[in-house]
Parts: C-alpha cells; sequence; structure tokens
C-alpha cells in the first residue's frame, strides 16, 4: 500500500499478527530483500517493511536534503502514528541499520529491540566524514552521468561484496533485479542525503541507549566486525552474533542461520 508521511509517498507492507516488528533495506535494496524471510517472522509477528526514501516504489523527491536521518527518522514515527504503533522491533540492514540505530537515538521511547546487521553509528572523525562525503558525491555524480545499470555493475563489484560472488546464480540474479528496479534520482540523493559521510555520527551518543541491541556481523567482514566490537564496548545492552562463512550481506550467505538469529532474541526476555 501507498502512505503518506511529512508529504512523501512510501511503499509499505504489513502481513501477520502479534509484536510489531519492521525491517529496513540497506542501500539500492527494496522491501524485497525480506521476502524470503516472511512466511518465519509473520508466524508470531506483525511485519511491517518499507521501500525507504530513493528506493523501490517509494517516491524519490528531487531535493536530496529531504533524505537525511532526521527527516526519514520523523517519517518512520509518522507510519508508527499511523499505525497506532506505541512500541516496536526493528532490524535493519547496512544503510536500514543506519537508520534504525539513529530512530533508536532519536526516539527511543517508541523502539523495544534493535537488530543491526552489518551496520555502524556513521564515522567517528570529522576527517573521516569529509573524505566519505566526497566519495558519496563522487558515487551520485556517477549514478547521474551513467546511469542505473552502469551503477549497479560497479556497485556489485566493489571489495564489500565479494563474497556475494559465490552465491547461487538464481540469488545473484534477484539481487541485481532489485538493484537494477531503483532509480537514478532516488539512489543519487540516498547517497547524499543519508550516505555514511553526511549523516550525523552517533559514537559518543551509545553509551545512552538502554534498549537491547543484537549486532549481527559476518565474520569474513572484518571491517564491520571491528565496528561492532567498538560498538558493544559502548552501548550498556547490546551482544555480538559473528556469522562464520558470511560476509556483509549475511541474510543473503547464510539465511537460515540469520532468520533464526532474529526469532530467537526477538523472544529472549531482555
Amino acid at each position: 500500500m501507498i502512505v503518506t508521511l511529512n508529504d512523501v509517498s512510501y511503499y509499505v507492507e504489513i502481513e501477520g499478527e502479534g509484536p510489531p516488528l519492521l525491517l529496513l533495506h540497506g542501500f539500492t535494496g527494496s522491501l524485497q530483500t525480506w521476502a524470503p524471510f516472511l512466511p518465519m517472522l509473520t508466524k508470531k509477528h506483525k511485519v511491517i517493511t518499507i521501500d525507504i526514501i530513493g528506493h523501490g516504489l517509494s517516491q524519490s523527491p528531487e531535493n536530496a536534503a529531504r533524505y537525511t536521518m532526521e527527516n526519514v527518522s520523523a517519517d518512520l514515527l509518522s507510519l508508527l502514528n499511523q499505525l497506532e504503533i506505541e512500541k516496536i522491533n526493528i532490524v535493519g540492514y547496512s544503510m536500514g541499520g543506519r537508520l534504525a540505530l539513529y530512530f533508536a537515538h532519536k526516539y527511543p521511547e517508541r523502539v523495544n529491540k534493535l537488530i543491526l546487521e552489518s551496520s555502524s553509528p556513521g564515522l567517528e572523525t570529522k576527517e573521516e566524514q569529509e573524505t566519505r562525503v566526497k566519495q558519496d558525491e563522487t558515487l551520485a555524480n556517477f549514478i547521474k552521468e551513467n546511469g542505473i545499470k552502469a551503477f549497479v555493475e560497479k556497485w556489485e563489484n566493489i571489495p564489500l561484496f565479494n563474497t556475494q560472488k559465490a552465491l547461487p546464480d538464481k540469488v545473484q540474479d534477484k539481487l541485481r533485479k532489485e538493484r537494477l528496479n531503483n532509480n537514478i534520482v532516488g539512489l543519487a540523493n540516498s547517497l547524499q542525503g543519508m550516505g555514511t559521510g553526511i549523516q550525523p555520527s552517533l559514537w559518543d551518543k551509545l553509551s545512552s541507549l538502554e534498549i537491547p541491541i543484537l549486532l549481527v556481523v559476518g565474520e569474513k567482514d572484518e571491517k564491520f566486525c571491528v565496528i561492532a566490537e567498538k560498538m558493544k564496548n559502548l552501548l550498556q545492552n547490546a551482544q555480538i552474533k559473528k556469522i562464520s562463512q558470511a560476509g556483509h550481506a549475511i541474510h543473503l550467505e547464510s539465511p537460515q542461520t540469520f532468520v533464526t538469529i532474529i526469532v530467537d532474541y526477538l523472544h529472549t526476555v531482555s
């Protein structure tokens, strides 16, 4: 269904009954990311999936400033209010995990538990942020100048996704199709509005978060394993799950393990 959140049209799907669970996909993804897990997750949860602004069937505003973490978090708050949901569990992957963490920082009273897959609180130093902003702007310009197909070919060959080369062709084809279904304006503005460089760093805010948080990382994704350890040391109530033989996209590389971890964590009393 299409819902209007602060004057932006979002595509949302809701399935199942029980405690609400919001799933947030990564950059270049869509709510289709979560389709394989719905049969298991909807057994005990009302599962809400959404195409994040600039992705999938949601609107792609021309102004990149509309894509900031603060604005998109406010959109999620509006969604919860429209659905009359007081508190929610959130699973977020990569960009979706950064958004989930920002939402929890901004509206902690609305979050029950967080599960963050291969996610970060942003970058620690101004120098890192400035460097990343330039990189994201360069990538956004590449998308505008060369189109979605050329960008997807470039994106799926970055080192972060090397472990995905071992996935079955059928899985890789499905992932490529999902990425190609996005549009130039949405992806470029997503990078410039809510990219890792431009988002406010939350490193110095982690210690104030009291909600239970599960950090899920693949053991082959060394960069995010280090980030997860740093995060755990700062958070009040966090656990880490390292998944063997997996890289950045654990939900793709170890899907059964991934969904089992989610279900087990959500049903554990904190």
